[in-house]
């Protein structure tokens, strides 16, 4: 059975320091007005759009991809000169390969991913945090660590190195029941593995992991999610954007396009929270036809193009082939990309992004 036929049979998938809330869009900003939701079909996420995938796309891709391994070092992880030695990052770097149909020692890109997967698990606490000694907000890296194991246990289940698997299932389960034990009274997660404070961008990677998870097969508490549900929910401003924190704080699209995508992860497709949510991305954001802010945009773009995907339909057909171009447009010419979280993690989310048509993921999957 091919690589392609196995990943999909499988199915059922940042920043670091997101530690001030972006600035709010002008909400009077003109815009391009949003596909109706009327009509829309929850499956069209499955169905390819007529030439969703390009020669320049495929290009692109491969290009990102070899310079993507390049980045990686000995021990398995991505560092840069600005976030070395993180969990997250080279969980993202993984699931970048995981999105061309490489597993841990399978495909092209196979023992790339058997590397990281090896930092992932060494990086693996006894308390089940995953996070690596420079790691900064831990819980950030965290989600991202989670989602992963959760992706390569999902997608190798019963196959392979049966050790390799016990360590994986171990490790999984012990990053979930973190995630689930450090869940404030208000619903949400935050920088650190206490149940204090939350904020929405933490809270949608942890949802994201245990989304993944559970596909998996890991059972993962329904209280924990329909608590997470209504954090988001209550986060979401008249707008139809998202605010960092409850009480505080205007709406900015990259937030804005995670919240959205953390209530399709949580199982709700539909609403006026969904349409809204959506509308708000169209206004602010889409790419080509808006002054959307710089700040955070390939952590914006990773979520807005899930958030499109899912809704399908006009949303994804407008949506897709505008960040599509934009980001082939800044692919630097050694196939990387950079911001200022370094190239590994812009290279690594921009090849997430540019990867969704080819859906191979479980986690993207409806």
């Amino acid at each position: 059975m091919s690589l392609r036929c196995a990943a999909l049979a499988a199915a059922l998938f940042l920043l670091l320091a997101l530690a001030a809330p972006a600035r709010a869009q002008d909400e009077d900003a003109p815009g391009p007005n949003a596909p109706s939701v009327e009509g829309m079909n929850p499956s069209t996420a499955d169905v390819p759009l007529p030439d969703e995938i390009t020669p320049e796309l495929t290009a692109s891709i491969a290009k990102g991809l070899k310079a993507l391994a390049a980045l990686q070092v000995d021990d398995g992880s991505f560092p840069s000169d600005r976030m070395e030695r993180h969990a997250g990052i080279t969980a993202l770097a993984c699931i970048a390969f995981m999105a061309d149909g490489n597993l841990p020692g399978r495909g092209p890109y196979g023992e790339q991913v058997r590397k990281g997967l090896e930092f992932v698990l060494n990086s693996v606490t006894p308390t089940g945090l995953i996070a690596s000694e420079t790691s900064h907000g831990p819980m950030y890296g965290h989600g991202f660590a989670t989602l992963f194991l959760g992706e390569v246990y999902g997608m190798t289940k019963g196959g392979g190195d049966t050790a390799l698997s016990a360590r994986l299932h171990d490790a999984l389960v012990r990053a979930c029941r973190l995630i689930v034990n450090t869940q404030n009274e208000e619903g949400g997660w935050r920088y650190n593995p206490v149940p204090h404070d939350a904020d929405i961008s933490v809270t949608i990677c942890q949802i994201m992991a245990l989304r993944s998870a559970r596909n998996a097969g890991i059972e993962v508490p329904k209280a924990t999610i329909d608590r997470a549900v209504e954090y988001v929910r209550q986060c979401q401003n008249p707008d139809g954007g998202f605010r960092y924190q409850l009480g505080r704080g205007g709406s900015a699209w990259p937030r804005s396009a995670a919240g959205v995508a953390s209530l399709y992860y949580a199982g709700i497709y539909e609403g006026d929270d969904i349409k809204n949510g959506l509308d708000y991305l169209f206004k602010t954001a889409l790419p080509g036809a808006t002054n959307a802010a710089r700040s955070h945009y390939c952590y914006g773009h990773y979520y807005a193009v899930q958030a499109m995907f899912l809704a399908g339909g006009d949303y994804w057909a407008r949506w897709w082939p505008a960040i599509r171009e934009e980001l082939i447009a800044t692919q630097e010419e050694s196939g990387a990309w950079d911001d200022n979280y370094g190239r590994p993690y812009a290279t690594a989310m921009s090849l997430i992004v540019l990867q969704m048509p080819k859906r191979y993921l479980p986690i993207f999957q409806k």
